[in-house]
């Protein structure tokens, strides 16, 4: 599997408009070969931005890698930076090779986009 995450600092105040832009898009990624899952994170508000997180979950890099490439992700980033700056700086990405998973059985089926 291949873990990829990009990091973004939301401005202070604009947090809720960087939200509705990723829960209103299109993403496509159900299409892609090799999309397990997605996840958006807010983590920690700083003094003048809050960090949030894309992290999406691969079968593996070469899926991933197809995926910058293809049709699917130019439909999803179509239109990304026409809307006002939400962010300090570009985002910055990191990916990763799992080396390790330990899971609960059922796990998947307990998780809900409320909690």
């Amino acid at each position: 599997m291949f873990v990829a995450m990009n990091r973004f600092q939301v401005i202070k105040g604009l947090e809720a408009d960087f939200e509705t832009v990723w829960t209103s898009r299109e993403s496509h990624l159900h299409k892609v070969p090799g999309f397990v899952e997605f996840h958006l994170l807010r983590g920690p508000a700083r003094e003048d931005h809050s960090l949030y997180a894309s992290h999406t979950i691969w079968q593996s890099r070469a899926d991933f890698e197809a995926w910058t490439k293809s049709e699917a992700f130019r439909m999803a980033h179509r239109g990304a930076g026409q809307s006002k700056p939400l962010y300090l700086g570009p985002p910055s990405f990191e990916g990763f090779d799992v080396i390790q998973t330990v899971a609960l059985p059922g796990a998947a089926a307990m998780i809900s986009p409320e909690a």
